[in-house]
């Protein structure tokens, strides 16, 4: 998936609920109870067309529904790569250029009216011709074009050319993307790409039939086709979403191999059994961290992470798990994100776009010890620069030279900016995805500013409409957060890659030739030493640059059930919700103990 935008008050943790004390499990043919699977997200989901999956809400969505040739293995660490639509993994050219793939035959689109008979047809290599070139056609605007641009033989010439007829011509052949036969698909890159193959596994390249598309029309993104593990109807923007298991899913089953430690754990249990393993989804969007508390306590909540203030009860210092959540089933887990959170300075405002020591000064003047402490439990790593540790390219021990407290400081720079005391300055608008929590958040920033003559106005949006401000260039400054799509650290130094401006993956439209020059060399090389070593020259070229007012690296502390089986935290996490169980007579017992 395009790299995931995702707001502040997010935290690492797939929240999901399940059936209350009071429910009644419905009863299938066989006997057995359905198993329920609801999960919480924190945001609006746009809809459902891949090409417009830019942040993990929407991802995370469309990859229940559609699938790519590739996917990340939910057990295995570090993260490994392996074949979903794919049969096998890509057969590569000695020059690293030419990629061919082995489509799996009998995968099956899901029924729909927009087939004969409302019968859904197999799938076939020309489905990933068409959905790529989709992606370039300036017409659908994807907001995954940045993935791929200049990188495939021929579509950046094919997206011109399309751009002035006066429509595109999907069947023009392309020698970059061409399906051999019907099983058969050919990539021949323009370039070096080494994170070519992980973006194979992102919801953008994820397949889409050309009869749904052409049905739906603009409607496509709430009418969702694809050949994945669960179904859906129309999209209504309602604030649940409903997902029964696929009838038609092909015979894909549950790793029998995974990390040190994961048998043990009981993570193999399920080990070659068919998946999905739960009979239904139930999306629910919930904004309030209160409310998902009190809701778990009650059992109604299968997991998810440590409100902040909550988090003295739960967790005893030199102890872990207080006694009372133990005795309940319930087992505590740390997550380490591979994230960055940043209140971002939009460049073409003419307010920061040359103005540097404006923004050093703003850093400079960020509280992040006290921040961490109040909104993190003072867990989180206060991020230096922008890319995460356990990726190459980030520096360890590393301290920025604007990226710690220090008012002195920042109103030196302040004064250099030309606006002592603040005095000139305008008042600067600051959006946020709207909940208590990131409210909160954005008053703290708004209260670091002030003590050096800075005025900020939060302001709170839906994560639709903050995408939308975003994407148009209409912000001044905005707060969001980064999760990686891929383990590497040119996944992170993209967001400040000129050409990715807005709508792009860089949302804050920063612009430096020299920086892109050092962006340009690094993402056609290889993983070597040299690599790494260009990639820590960018991480502290952009601690002095200050694109951001960067936040964290975030570490999450979560609370799951008992009854919660196969959960394994997934930094990409997309389409994994087909591995979860429920164990229903464990949950009857404990549900007893809450």
């Amino acid at each position: 998936m395009k790299k995931f935008f995702m707001p502040l008050v997010l935290s690492m943790f797939m929240i999901t609920t399940s059936c209350t004390k009071s429910d009644s499990a419905k009863v299938k043919a066989d006997g057995s109870l359905e198993k329920v699977l609801n999960i919480v997200v924190g945001a609006k989901v746009k809809g459902f067309d891949p090409n417009q999956a830019s942040d993990r809400y929407s991802g995370n969505e469309v990859a229940r529904i559609y699938e790519g040739l590739l996917q990340f293995h939910y057990l295995k660490r570090p993260y490994e790569l392996v074949p979903n639509l794919a049969e096998s993994m890509p057969e590569v050219s000695s020059d690293g250029l030419t990629y061919t793939f082995k489509i799996k035959k009998g995968v099956m689109f899901h029924d729909n009216a927009c087939f004969p008979n409302g019968k859904g047809r197999e799938l076939t290599a020309e489905d990933f011709v068409y959905s790529i070139k989709r992606m370039a056609d300036p017409r659908e605007q994807s907001k995954g074009w940045w993935l791929i641009d200049g990188k495939i033989k021929g579509l950046n010439a094919w997206k011109e050319k399309s751009g002035k007829a006066d429509k595109t011509d999907y069947s023009e052949k392309l020698e970059g993307i061409q399906a051999i036969d019907k099983y058969t698909l050919k990539f021949v890159l323009s370039k070096p790409f080494p994170q070519f193959l992980y973006s194979l596994a992102m919801p953008f390249t994820y397949a889409v039939p050309k009869e749904a598309v052409q049905k739906y029309g603009k409607e496509f993104i709430n009418n969702p086709v694809g050949t994945g593990p669960f179904i859906t109807g129309k999209y209504t923007q309602a604030n649940k979403i409903v997902y029964t298991k696929n009838p038609n899913y092909r015979d894909e089953f549950y790793p029998t191999q995974g990390a040190p430690g994961d048998k043990e754990r009981g993570l193999l249990k399920d080990a070659g059994k068919k998946i999905p393993l739960v009979d239904k989804l139930v999306v629910k969007i919930m904004t309030e961290e209160q409310t998902r508390w009190l809701n778990f306590k009650k059992g109604k909540l299968d997991s998810m992470s440590i409100p902040t203030e909550e988090f003295a009860n739960v967790m005893i210092p030199g102890k872990g798990l207080s006694d009372s959540f133990k005795k309940q089933g319930i087992v505590e887990r740390k997550v380490v994100g591979l994230d960055v959170t940043y209140n971002a300075f939009n460049h073409e405002h003419e307010l920061f776009k040359n103005n540097k020591k404006l923004r050093q000064a703003m850093s400079s003047a960020f509280d992040r010890d006290s921040y961490n402490k109040k909104f993190y439990q003072g867990v989180s790593l206060a991020a230096q620069s922008v890319v995460p540790p356990n990726i190459a390219g980030h520096i360890m021990n590393f301290k920025g030279p604007y990226q710690n407290f220090n008012v002195e400081q920042a109103k030196k720079l302040l004064s250099e900016a030309g606006f002592p005391d603040g005095n000139g300055l305008p008042e600067i608008t600051l959006h946020y995805t709207y909940s208590t929590k990131s409210r909160q958040m954005a008053e703290v920033f708004q209260q670091n500013m002030s003590k050096i003559g800075i005025k900020i106005k939060p302001t709170g949006v839906t994560w639709p409409e903050l995408v939308k401000l975003v994407n148009t260039k209409q912000t001044m400054m905005f707060s969001m957060a980064w999760g990686a799509d891929y383990p590497d650290a040119e996944n992170f130094l993209q967001l400040l890659y000129s050409k990715n401006s807005a709508p792009g993956a860089n949302g804050s439209n920063y612009s430096n030739p020299e920086f892109d020059k050092m962006f340009e060399k690094a993402a056609i090389m290889s993983d070597s030493p040299e690599r790494t070593a260009l990639y820590e020259k960018m991480y502290k070229f952009a601690a002095e640059e200050v694109p951001w007012v960067i936040g964290f690296h975030r570490v999450t502390y979560g609370l799951i059930h008992g009854w919660v089986e196969n959960s394994k935290s997934i930094e990409f996490d997309h389409g994994m919700a087909k591995y979860k169980n429920i164990n229903m007579a464990k949950k009857a017992d404990l549900l007893k103990k809450l």
